[in-house]
């Protein structure tokens, strides 16, 4: 489909919500609308393309809403857009609406439906990377990521008072998963003596063996986070416990991480890249993902994004063993 055919763009959000989606749809809309293109919002993801939810939308639609979090355009997960008949009952409700390419805002899931949508019935659609677990490729940061973090490490600042004020090991349990990322972060970013990821497999023989050599040397306090994918919070906690006689308390952030107001990096990558969106498909380009590379605007294929990655996995984990 070429520029001139694409008259008029639709947004959803799709996933988990991460603070900073609702500046990307300020940015996908008003942008679009600078074009003269019309935007249509889809509520709920790909489900609502299956439900045929769908609203137009202009420059009052998303007014005042770059600083709030969540997303106006709601999401959620749809396991019946995952199988043809969905694919095709959303493809007719774009169809039935005169949608002429698609703007998805998510993460790895929403990227492999928008990815479906291009490769089998060649429909344009670009990507943003929204997610709090940074873990998509062509990226740096993605939309929500420095939020989540930022969050959960001021909730783990409150727990060290109480750790090193009542001497006990305690367990938090941060989102993640299939991805380390926020554990990885607010462990080095507050001084945690442990961490636990997907990404790489623990002993509890030898946490527990560190855990009783710090207390032989006077260290009773001690901290660890774990990504949900890796283990779970109480199991963690259970099993230290038995395993050393020490008390053992854990904390699981939950939801906490995923809410609030987005930060100022938040909000400016979204709004980059939403504008970035609209400026490919304007351009006849689709069948990409936007993100940033060292501060730039950086366009890789669908199937590129996809794919995950944590670099950072090795050089996180030394720095907690040298530091703790």
């Amino acid at each position: 489909m070429s520029s001139t055919e694409i008259k008029k763009i639709g947004v959803l959000t799709s996933g988990g919500d991460g603070p900073g989606m609702n500046a990307g749809i300020r940015s996908v809309v008003r942008s679009a609308l600078s074009e003269g293109l019309e935007v249509a919002g889809i509520i709920r993801g790909y489900q609502g393309l299956i439900d045929d939810d769908v609203i137009p939308m202009n420059h009052r639609s998303v007014a005042n809403i770059i600083n709030r979090g969540g997303t106006i355009l709601k999401t959620a997960r749809s396991e019946e857009f995952k199988t043809d008949e969905g694919q095709k009952k959303a493809l007719a409700t774009l169809k039935k609406h005169n949608i002429d390419a698609l703007v998805v805002i998510g993460g790895d899931g929403s990227y492999r439906g928008a990815r479906d949508l291009l490769q089998k019935y060649n429909f344009p659609v670009v990507a943003l990377p929204g997610t709090i677990d940074n873990d998509l490729c062509g990226t740096d940061q993605t939309i929500g990521c420095h939020t989540a973090v930022h969050t959960a490490l001021e909730a783990i600042d409150k727990i060290r008072d109480t750790v090193h004020s009542m001497e006990r090991i305690f367990v938090i349990e941060v989102m993640g998963n299939h991805s380390g990322y926020i554990a990885m972060e607010v462990a080095v970013g507050s001084g945690a003596e442990e961490l636990l990821v997907p990404e790489r497999p623990f002993d509890y023989e030898k946490i527990c063996a560190k855990i009783k050599k710090g207390h032989e040397s006077g260290k009773i306090s001690w901290m660890i986070v774990t990504a949900e994918g890796a283990a779970k919070a109480p199991e963690v906690a259970e099993a230290i416990g038995t395993r050393t006689g020490f008390e053992t308390r854990f904390v699981v952030l939950g939801h906490i991480q995923r809410g609030g107001v987005p930060l100022a990096p938040d909000r400016i990558l979204a709004t980059r890249l939403g504008a970035a969106a609209v400026d490919l498909l304007v351009k006849g380009e689709s069948g990409k993902a936007v993100g940033v590379v060292k501060r730039q605007i950086n366009v890789v294929p669908l199937t590129v994004a996809c794919e995950k990655q944590n670099s950072l996995l090795e050089e996180y984990y030394r720095l907690i063993e040298v530091l703790t």
